[in-house]
């Protein structure tokens, strides 16, 4: 059995693509065959990541293909542990097709109310077309190092009827520089950096091994 997991936002450059190659590299790294459908076909952000870390060679590899259609990724999906969808922005039909093939959705978000209310309004969108609320969970991404403001942000998230995921990634140069040579967030030269992505990785594992037991998750 596959693993599908959504990565989905309304607002480009929220993170969804950061997120799926942390997740994509945790699972492989832990020996479970796993691929990234790159659906923003006018970006192709993984893609063209996997191609800098193949031809770096760093392991573990990572699949990563691009496609124009949903229907045709999902084709793909039984043949791998876990499935991540990269979805694009802006796009709520195709929000919506990757939201129904989940076993999980994830809406990445920053801190301040301008990146929570359009995430927020997305989880309800999707909880009103009948996607279940337990699926739908958020990330914190591209935070500041004040904790009063993360704090303020779980809290307005908590207000909702959906996860907040465990574990945040804040703005740091580290984490758009390991990007640039191919690697995860979770590959970067500090260690607190990489433990920060660690634990929001560990979070979604968590997550959807509870939504979704069809095999043991690392």
């Amino acid at each position: 059995m596959t693993y599908i997991i959504g990565m989905v936002s309304q607002k480009g450059g929220a993170g969804k693509s950061t997120l799926a190659r942390l997740f994509a590299r945790e699972l492989a790294a832990d020996d479970f065959a796993v691929k990234i459908a790159d659906l923003d076909t006018q970006q192709t952000t993984c893609a063209e990541w996997a191609a800098d870390r193949a031809e770096a060679g760093i392991e573990p590899e990572i699949q990563v293909q691009a496609y124009a259609k949903i229907e045709t990724a999902l084709r793909e999906a039984s043949r791998f542990d876990a499935f991540i969808l990269d979805g694009r922005p802006h796009s709520s039909d195709q929000t919506m097709q990757i939201a129904k093939a989940a076993d999980l959705i994830v809406i990445p978000t920053g801190q301040t109310k301008d990146d929570l209310r359009p995430a927020v309004k997305l989880a309800h969108s999707l909880a009103d077309a009948g996607i279940p609320e337990e699926k739908i969970a958020f990330a914190l991404v591209k935070t500041t190092n004040s904790q009063a403001e993360l704090m303020a942000a779980r809290e307005y998230l908590d207000q909702t009827d959906y996860t907040v995921l465990d574990g945040h990634l804040p703005v740091s140069t580290a984490y758009g520089t390991a990007h640039d040579v191919g690697r995860a967030v979770t590959e970067t030269t500090h260690k607190s950096l990489n433990v920060k992505a660690e634990t929001l990785a560990q979070s979604i594992i968590d997550r959807l091994a509870a939504l979704a037991p069809k095999q043991e998750v690392a």
